[in-house]
């Protein structure tokens, strides 16, 4: 099932079209707490967002701008600011459409189905891992916290993403290198070392101090 996520501050428009998009036999999610919308979005891992432009804290520009880095999830702008100024402007901001309020219920879900059939046709979905604030995208094998992203290397992505997927458990140091040999990275004990220090330096510069903890005779965690 293809999951929505609206992100409409009034509360009316959000419950209308959360309900008529389920009656579609989509999973649609409502945006509670719009000082994290990063965090909803990666939580409910969509394959469509609905956005306002206008939004509490940020604007739908800031979270649309937000999303582009660790995603390419269609995006479809919903607002009363229609003029050509705002539709050019959402538009070259990442957004895939515009729809004006008012708007017809039908006219949404037709824009929807449309934009579905486009981008998944070829079975493409958002691959975004989190933890802590801290995302991993699957797709360009970058970072992303707090509105910075960096670019990592095939060993040092592939490190990160054992770590993310057992979500602040330890993990071997063996069983790392395992992972990269299943993916013909033949590293040794010293070359994961380096690795490591690497990544953390480069966790560092965008502010994760101490995001990886070496956990002494164990292995390592996030």
């Amino acid at each position: 099932m293809y999951k929505i996520l609206v992100v409409e501050d009034d509360r009316v428009i959000a419950d209308s079209i959360q309900t008529y998009m389920n009656s579609w036999g989509y999973d649609t999610i409502c945006v509670c707490d719009f000082r994290e919308v990063m965090q909803e979005f990666v939580s409910a891992g969509p394959q469509l967002v609905l956005m306002d432009i206008s939004l509490p804290f940020y604007n739908g520009y800031h979270w649309c701008e937000e999303i582009r880095k660790v995603s390419q999830v269609p995006i479809i702008f919903i607002s009363s600011a229609s003029d050509n100024m705002n539709i050019v402007m959402a538009i070259s901001r990442g957004g895939d459409d515009f729809i004006a309020k008012p708007f017809d219920l039908e006219i949404l879900a037709a824009k929807v189905q449309a934009l579905m059939r486009r981008t998944y046709s070829m079975g493409g979905q958002t691959a975004v891992m989190e933890y802590a604030g801290v995302m991993l995208n699957l797709n360009d094998t970058t970072v992303y916290y707090q509105g910075n992203s960096l670019e990592l290397t095939k060993n040092e992505f592939r490190i990160l993403q054992v770590l993310f997927e057992h979500g602040g458990k330890v993990v071997s140091r063996e069983a790392i290198m395992t992972r990269l040999w299943e993916s013909d990275s033949y590293i040794d004990d010293n070359t994961l070392t380096v690795n490591m220090t690497r990544i953390r330096k480069k966790l560092e510069a965008i502010g994760l101090k101490d995001f990886i903890v070496t956990k002494k005779g164990m292995g390592y965690r996030i």
